[in-house]
């Protein structure tokens, strides 16, 4: 075996590095594998603003290098790896690498989760200069604006009672008749003054000037099976169409809900393989927030600490 620890932590976000600096405080010999986007997808936020702390916005980058730095500065080492498959079975919990294999006592996993993209013409230009995945970190740049909300989920319903409190207008527009989000969020979307709804509709494309969003392309389905295709004058629009968890190299190995979320608990971060933990947007299909992430890696760690001082008694 190449390398033995007494604790691999898999991911370098807001769980991850938090997990870390716990764990190297607690004198553990511990290493965080970064995987292929070090700082995780919160370095691809330019400002953040509710993360407690900060007076003034702090760029998902410069939060995640203070975090690095100051996991680093406790004693955790971190190495650029990518963990293809896993290997819980025996003594050690074995992860086989890209560059090797490696060996630990304990596991914390803290994968993150990707956001679903439409993949549409203009959605990439056009990211963080008005296009947007996150209502929570970036919606109060849209106050008293015209925001658009695509998706119809549970993640877009309240993405859009959030920005109702902030915009001066949004519309929801989902591709069917119907949302599939829980009952009590679309009687609150349904009874919002300045939420409207373009249902039976889909985007076609995000339209700007260069700099800015300016517009949707949206085509509505009319009920004898034609379309109509209108412009949709927004100053943000937010894709909320799903997450989707990065634990595809955990199947058959640690037990995954339907979506493929990590199962935690009940009343802690233990998996169903004792001595591996889950924190972060992995286990999270709910909040998906940075501070959230950062409490649940605290407490992943500190789940690993106590558990590794049983075994060693």
């Amino acid at each position: 075996m190449e390398k033995r620890k007494d604790l691999t932590i898999i991911g370098s976000g807001p769980a991850g590095l938090t997990a870390a600096i716990y764990a190297a405080r607690a004198g553990l010999d511990c290493v965080v594998l970064d995987g292929m986007l070090s700082g995780g997808r919160l370095v691809q936020t330019i400002a953040v603003e509710n993360y407690p702390g900060f007076a003034e916005p702090v760029s998902g980058m410069d939060l995640m290098a203070a975090m690095r730095a100051q996991a680093e500065r406790a004693g955790a080492s971190f190495e650029m790896d990518e963990v293809q498959s896993v290997d819980f079975g025996g003594t050690d919990k074995v992860l086989h690498c890209t560059m090797g294999d490696v060996a630990a006592k304990a596991v914390i996993v803290a994968t993150g989760a990707s956001v679903k993209w439409t993949g549409l013409p203009g959605e990439k230009e056009y990211r963080n200069k008005g296009v947007s995945v996150c209502a929570t970190c970036d919606g109060s740049f849209f106050r008293g604006a015209e925001v658009a909300v695509i998706g119809g989920g549970d993640t877009a319903l309240g993405d859009a009672l959030y920005l109702a409190g902030v915009a001066r207008k949004v519309t929801i527009v989902h591709r069917r008749s119907g949302f599939r989000g829980t009952k009590l969020l679309q009687d609150r979307v349904r009874a919002a003054s300045n939420i409207s709804l373009a249902l039976d509709t889909t985007v076609s494309s995000f339209n700007g000037d260069g700099s800015k969003l300016r517009s949707l392309t949206i085509v509505r389905r009319l009920p004898d099976g034609s379309s109509e295709e209108s412009s949709l004058r927004v100053d943000g629009a937010f894709v909320a169409i799903g997450h989707e968890p990065q634990t595809a190299f955990l199947a058959g190995s640690l037990e995954l809900d339907a979506a493929g979320y990590v199962k935690t608990g009940p009343g802690g971060t233990n998996t169903s393989e004792p001595g591996v933990f889950a924190a972060g947007d992995c286990a999270d299909p709910r909040y998906r927030q940075a501070v959230v992430a950062a409490g649940a890696g605290a407490a992943a760690a500190m789940d690993a600490i106590s558990w590794l001082r049983e075994k060693s008694t």
